[in-house]
């Protein structure tokens, strides 16, 4: 019957939905809803070799009708024919402007073709305004192609960052994100290397690079240097000392250790106030077995530096082998509130509830430890918190420490 709505159309694509009523027309409505109905259903099978058939073929008997050109670019872009998809979007738009949701989709199709300029205000504006989650990530992935295409490095890593916070576990996120911001440091760097390669500040990079190669004899060298030209320097005996820890650890040498004490009581001689060196410090005679000499430390620079969660979490552990468990639960529980996410806090906050006899809290301290335990052993590697001056040694259950 002719006037009748005999064809409803729900198409789910990149998180965009449209919906269509086709007007019957005369002599064709068979036709038509024969292609509206297989369209759709090839599309909700993912099938969009045939729902493109359908669909062409839809708009030929309705070229008129906004929705229909729009679901064609839609299914253009999914068979990565995107000079097809602009066409078909652009013939939506002119049909009807008000139909949602295609800037997103002709920034995303334009990108594909490299013409990154004329992507860029539909990209931005499904990165920024789009509250459906799909259309957000997908802009955000396109924009930083045309950002970087454009020569736009600063853009690129803004929306880096703000894609990590909004997906931080989307595997294709975090790898182009990653690409972008090491695509970044490395041009900065680059630029500092022609700009000034014998400044203090080429030579400290690189031995902060050399030390995230494990080159470790080359990452002391370089920090020597930086300190002839400026033995005052902050920051710079701290680095070298982790340089040592680190060799420590791999070659087990006292020495190692040694030298690497010396370091952060050279930092603390030129920075009395850097939390970083007093806690290696402690730390070292921690390890040591220096149990009165490291609760001095430690107990000094957390009443320096209160939300230190580290430190607090270290001298937990020395009141721990000192029997005295009443004293490190306080200690635990502010380092919890300040990393509800540290499994060793929540180990040792399990044998210090233990000790005192709270079997209840024991249990609930040792699930959340083996909640955390797990997790973390499904990565590759612990992820080290940075204070202000950067990382330092962080807290590992001990072989002796019992739950």
């Amino acid at each position: 019957m002719i006037g009748r709505p005999f064809a409803r159309i729900c198409v789910l694509t990149l998180g965009c939905s449209i919906s269509l009523i086709l007007p019957a027309q005369t002599g064709n409505n068979d036709a038509v809803e024969h292609y509206a109905e297989a369209g759709q259903q090839a599309l909700a099978a993912g099938n969009y070799s045939e729902a493109q058939t359908d669909f062409e073929q839809l708009s030929k008997l309705q070229p008129g009708i906004a929705e229909v050109h729009a679901t064609l670019g839609l299914i253009y872009y999914k068979q990565r024919q995107y000079d097809s998809a602009v066409r078909e979007i652009h013939t939506a738009q002119k049909l009807k402007p008000s139909l949602p949701r295609l800037d997103s989709l002709l920034g995303m199709s334009l990108a594909e073709l490299g013409r990154f300029r004329e992507a860029l205000p539909g990209l931005e504006k499904g990165f920024k305004q789009s509250t459906d989650s799909e259309i957000r990530r997908m802009s955000g992935l396109q924009l930083l192609r045309a950002y970087t295409g454009l020569q736009r490095d600063a853009d690129a890593v803004e929306v880096s960052l703000s894609l990590n916070k909004l997906y931080p576990t989307d595997p294709e996120v975090l790898y182009n994100t990653g690409r972008v911001l090491g695509n970044y440091t490395y041009i900065v760097m680059e630029k500092l290397h022609d700009e000034a390669p014998n400044s203090i500040w080429m030579l400290q990079a690189q031995g902060e690079a050399y030390e995230s190669q494990k080159d470790y004899n080359s990452a002391i060298a370089a920090f020597n240097r930086v300190l002839t030209m400026d033995p005052q320097r902050p920051g710079i005996h701290y680095r070298m000392g982790r340089v040592y820890l680190r060799r420590f650890q791999d070659s087990h040498d006292d020495k190692d250790r040694t030298s690497a004490e010396e370091q952060f009581q050279a930092e603390l001689a030129v920075d009395p106030k850097n939390g970083n060196s007093a806690y290696e410090l402690a730390q070292i005679h921690y390890d040591l077995g220096d149990l009165d000499q490291a609760r001095r430390e430690f107990e000094a620079l957390v009443t320096q530096r209160p939300d230190f969660e580290q430190a607090r979490v270290g001298l937990a552990g020395v009141l721990l082998e000192s029997q005295k468990a009443d004293l490190a639960l306080p200690q635990l529980k502010r380092a919890i509130e300040l990393n509800p996410e540290d499994d060793v806090a929540w180990y040792r906050l399990a044998r210090a509830s233990r000790i005192t006899g709270d079997t209840t809290a024991q249990n609930k301290a040792m699930a959340e430890f083996r909640r955390l335990h797990a997790a973390e052993n499904k990565r590759e590697g612990k992820t080290t918190p940075l204070t202000e001056s950067g990382e330092v040694t962080q807290q590992q259950v001990k072989p002796t420490e019992e739950p």
